[in-house]
């Protein structure tokens, strides 16, 4: 991805953050009062608002700091979602039968992260293409993987395994990770309010997910 920095977000104001998917949809209300819905975007956008984080002029001075070393909106960061950064529910602990990246066919040796958000009415599969260093766990048909099978690309979400590790056919390849979202500053001005001596605010710092 181009004009991206491989940095997070401080991590102590993107927790106190708001924010989550946005969809676009085009309603259409027909003369028979019935409605016409068609879907815009394929896939949904995060969009965030990170200022009710900044609890202290140190989160304040980060975040001037920060946004100064991307340029406003210029390059785009990574950020974590307070509620939804690893592949299973909160509370939950990351395994390597999480979600299933795909089937192997005895040739494929590369596989996207992806997440499936779904009941039983539907579902929409997300790719995950920034993933946490450290943090992704694999298997193969049901049995995980050792760490030495395979390597992870941290800035596209790649798995790909290594010679002789290649999932054979019919094989369910799964994954556990955790992750960021690739956003931007949607704004290219900083207000800082300091309200007291030792507390300051900025009332307004707009991400806008960055869609690979």
């Amino acid at each position: 991805m181009s004009g991206f920095h491989e940095v997070r977000f401080p991590l102590r104001v993107a927790l106190g953050a708001s924010g989550g998917p946005v969809r676009r949809t085009d309603i259409v209300n027909l003369s028979n009062g019935r409605e016409s819905r068609n879907q815009r975007w394929r896939d949904s956008r995060r969009s965030y608002e990170a200022g009710s984080g900044v609890k202290s002029v140190a989160d304040l001075y980060a975040v001037l700091e920060f946004f100064e070393a991307r340029g406003g909106q210029l390059y785009g960061f990574r950020f974590r979602d307070p509620v939804d950064w690893k592949s299973c529910g909160p509370g939950q602990a990351i395994s390597a039968s999480d979600q299933q990246i795909g089937v192997g066919d005895g040739a494929t040796s590369a596989f996207s992260l992806t997440k499936t958000y779904a009941d039983a009415a539907g579902g929409w599969e997300r790719r995950i293409t920034k993933p946490v260093a450290g943090t992704v766990v694999v298997s193969v048909g049901g049995v995980a993987k050792a760490a030495t099978s395979f390597t992870v690309d941290t800035t596209t979400g790649i798995v790909t395994f290594a010679e002789g590790q290649v999932p054979t056919a019919g094989q369910i390849v799964r994954a556990g990770f955790e992750f960021d979202v690739a956003v931007r500053f949607d704004t290219d001005r900083i207000e800082i309010n300091l309200a007291h001596f030792d507390a300051g605010r900025i009332p307004a710092i707009p991400l806008t997910e960055v869609l690979a």
